[in-house]
């Protein structure tokens, strides 16, 4: 509500039925629309055709709806579409633990989709960050006019927590750019790779043409290998550009640090607390949480590895993220994962045991 959204359309399952439950509720006391479809690809379908209409938009799921939604993200990326996609994970694969937790769509989020482009994806831990990240999620949404993926968990989603909200400190909102009436409207069209197009509505003033094939600046489809991969840069080159704007991350970092704990998720709040309890025991430690996980935040994630030895990655998943890590990490340095995927917790102990911090 905050973010400005005015239009949901999801489709019932556990953990992220909340999301479509408040949606209903909310939304058209406010003026805006809230349809529970019929099933994932219609939601997505739907809130495509929204968000060309004008509107910004919200979907949620979990994990086997993000396997019926992978075809119209495909179509979002490609129709450069702004959206919130929200995935409340659950223990998988398939249908999984219906109503039992997993950080264990990592890299599905990512390369779900065919193409393999770049996407944005953040991943709160509390609700207070829920809150903070979805609205900026869809501040990105319209500023890159591309899908944005707000990664959270069955823990995240269910449990209850007072916030003061006001006290969240949220960027300058975001409204879609759009072409003057009167002016030569082309849907994709750029300068260079990387500018961010303005966006007409449809049934406003220009014409607007909309397609999932590979098409040049005017949205006509096009076979020419120059048009294509200029297209493809430049959906690449919008996201890229901008890492530093994209990239979120809460550091608490020690100069003399060993050890460096990269965490994201539910399970950053367990490696807080295992970083507290190393350190009162006088261990040299440092802690990196991820807010952003694609694309990887790297310069961020270097500048945490100046000087340790030791990295420890704890997951919910089997060492989905640990393997950015590695690419990033010197030859010198140990990078150990902390995984488990039995629907429960990994607990602080578990972080210091396993991670081998003494």
């Amino acid at each position: 509500m905050k973010a400005g959204c005015s239009f949901f359309a999801g489709y019932p399952i556990t953990p992220a039925s909340s999301i479509l439950h408040a949606m209903l509720e909310l939304l058209p006391e406010r003026g805006g629309v809230a349809i529970q479809a019929e099933d994932e690809i219609a939601s997505m379908g739907l809130c495509i055709g929204a968000a060309m209409a004008g509107r910004k938009v919200l979907t949620a799921t979990s994990g086997p709806g993000m396997s019926l939604y992978s075809e119209n993200i495909g179509l979002a990326i490609i129709g450069e579409t702004p959206m919130v996609i929200v995935n409340v994970q659950r223990q998988g694969p398939a249908t999984g633990s219906a109503t039992k937790g997993a950080e264990g769509d990592i890299q599905f989020t990512r390369w779900g989709t065919s193409g393999g482009l770049p996407v944005i994806v953040l991943s709160p831990a509390t609700a207070e960050e829920s809150y903070e990240l979805t609205y900026r999620a869809f501040a990105f949404a319209e500023r890159f006019r591309a899908p944005v993926f707000l990664l959270t968990s069955k823990e995240v989603g269910v449990t209850r927590e007072s916030v003061d909200l006001e006290a969240v400190e949220l960027p300058p909102l975001v409204e879609r750019k759009r072409p003057a009436k009167g002016e030569t409207y082309q849907p994709h069209a750029f300068q260079k790779p990387g500018d961010v197009p303005p966006m007409a509505d449809f049934g406003g003033d220009h014409i607007v043409r909309y397609t999932t094939s590979t098409h040049d600046k005017a949205a006509y489809l096009t076979g020419s290998p120059k048009t294509i991969q200029e297209m493809i840069d430049h959906y690449i080159a919008k996201i890229e550009q901008a890492m530093d704007e994209i990239t979120l991350v809460k550091r608490d970092l020690s100069l003399d640090a060993e050890t460096l704990i990269i965490s994201y998720g539910v399970v950053s709040r367990s490696a807080a607390v295992a970083v507290k309890e190393a350190r009162a025991r006088g261990i040299r430690i440092s802690s990196l949480v991820l807010q952003t996980l694609w694309p990887v935040p790297g310069r961020a994630i270097r500048d945490a590895l100046h000087g340790v030895r030791k990295v420890v990655v704890p997951e919910m998943n089997m060492g989905q993220y640990r393997r950015e890590i590695e690419r990033l990490a010197p030859d010198n340095v140990e990078i150990v994962g902390v995984n488990k995927m039995d629907t429960t917790l990994i607990s602080p102990s578990e972080i210091l045991r396993r991670g081998g911090i003494a």
